[in-house]
């Protein structure tokens, strides 16, 4: 049987029933709007780019801009800090004070004579050590009693130092003029005496041999022309060799004979005399103008000759050391008596010019000279009663290869006992690459007493 079931009416009635929405007033839908592209995000981070690129040159223009201004006004000015005025260059270092305070005439290139000798030297291509006084001369240091302290402390009065250490040659195989002495020996108990005044005088060494010092990883290059005839140059192989610059311009060369000493010639400063204005780049094969170290004092050789050029050797002080490294390392200075020979092979370096008359190459050079004979340098058909004993000459009589303007102050060295010694700076010479008339260079070996004394006197 079948039931009936009653369906009810079907109901308009939502079965969930919401309430009604009253809009308030002052909120409307927000629009929409289409989703960005990629382009249109690619296009905005190009301006944004652009925007960054345009500051970063403008203000890299700006810093150059300063740059060069500033190194034009130093060319021109000098500036009284506590004035606040310019006076021109040309009235700084002038002996009359014309800034407050006499600022004007304080950082100036000095002179200084030596009078006296230094009391510490090496001598030969041993490197035997000697020490000096006025009532028995120079004396060899026997090896008796000699300590690691003792090759320190002699080191340290010769200048530049690293890894110090010592050596005993025997005495049998000095050259002649060292085998009959006169001797000296340290005494026990003095290691911390300046080597000169712990000595006592010896007739000959009870030990059969001398001291032999090496001070230091100068001269030491990892591998092996802006000179006339020369060819290319990489600082890494000379890395002692240094350019002087003032506003901006290369005016000499120079060598680093320790991390904050540079030899170069004192004609260089003849109409350059304020300190401050002067920078040196050093650790560069390619020529540049840019950074540079400070300079805090300049000392020319008191006896030095615009005349006869005599004596033409000076001495820069950096502001602060140089790290040494690959391409700065100060080259050696040589042993008294080194016993060079005519014909020694001679290297030049330096960025002067390829030609006379010519102009700065940017470019380091080098070039292989001979060292000529004394005599025959200062002979009549070369150069006469020009040469003094300061004085060395290099290079062909022939002519062709040598020093040239711009290379003044530089390097003339030569490579002995695996190191490379600072045997002259370049000085003078009558045109550059002449028949009969070769470089002429300040004989550093005259130079040692003075070089030392002033490095002393000036920690």
């Amino acid at each position: 049987m079948w039931a009936v079931v009653q369906v009810p009416e079907e109901s308009t009635r939502p079965l969930n029933p919401r309430q009604p929405v009253v809009p308030k007033p002052g909120r409307h839908r927000k629009p929409m709007t289409a989703p960005r592209t990629q382009k249109s995000k690619a296009s905005k981070a190009k301006a944004v780019l652009l925007t960054v690129v345009a500051v970063v040159v403008f203000l890299g223009i700006l810093v150059t801009a300063v740059y060069f201004i500033k190194q034009l006004i130093d060319s021109k000015y000098f500036f009284c800090k506590h004035s606040l005025k310019f006076i021109p260059i040309d009235q700084a270092c002038d002996g009359k004070e014309d800034c407050a305070k006499g600022e004007d005439e304080i950082t100036c290139v000095a002179s200084f004579k030596v009078n006296t000798t230094y009391p510490v030297r090496l001598t030969s291509a041993w490197n035997v050590l000697q020490v000096y006084s006025p009532g028995s001369g120079w004396r060899s240091v026997c090896g008796e009693d000699w300590t690691q302290q003792h090759t320190e402390t002699a080191c340290k009065q010769l200048g530049y130092t690293n890894k110090p250490r010592s050596t005993s040659i025997p005495v049998a195989i000095l050259i002649s003029s060292l085998k009959p002495g006169p001797f000296t020996a340290v005494r026990p108990g003095t290691t911390t005496k300046p080597i000169h005044q712990a000595t006592i005088d010896r007739t000959q060494c009870k030990s059969g041999s001398v001291v032999s010092l090496s001070c230091s990883d100068c001269g030491e290059v990892g591998s092996q022309d802006r000179i006339v005839g020369g060819t290319d140059a990489f600082i890494e192989d000379w890395p002692w060799q240094v350019s002087l610059q003032m506003g901006g311009s290369h005016v000499c060369g120079g060598s680093l004979v320790s991390p904050q000493w540079v030899v170069t010639a004192a004609h260089c400063f003849a109409d350059k005399k304020e300190v401050s204005r002067w920078r040196v780049v050093s650790g560069r094969t390619y020529m540049s103008t840019l950074g540079g170290s400070y300079v805090d004092r300049i000392i020319v050789n008191g006896d030095y000759s615009a005349v006869r050029n005599d004596y033409d050797i000076a001495l820069m002080r950096l502001s602060s050391p140089l790290s040494v490294g690959e391409s700065r390392r100060p080259v050696c200075l040589p042993p008294y008596a080194l016993g060079l020979q005519a014909g020694a092979a001679m290297i030049v370096t330096g960025w002067g010019y390829l030609k006379e008359n010519g102009k700065i190459n940017p470019s380091l050079q080098k070039a292989s000279v001979p060292l000529i004979d004394w005599a025959t340098c200062a002979s009549p058909t070369v150069y006469g009663g020009s040469i003094t004993p300061r004085m060395i000459c290099a290079g062909y009589l022939e002519g062709k290869v040598d020093a040239c303007q711009g290379d003044s102050g530089g390097p003339l060295v030569h490579f002995t006992s695996s190191q490379w010694h600072l045997v002259g700076v370049v000085s003078w010479g009558i045109g550059c690459g002449q028949a009969r008339k070769p470089g002429v260079y300040c004989n550093t070996e005259e130079m040692l007493s003075w070089i030392h004394t002033v490095i002393d006197k000036n920690p």
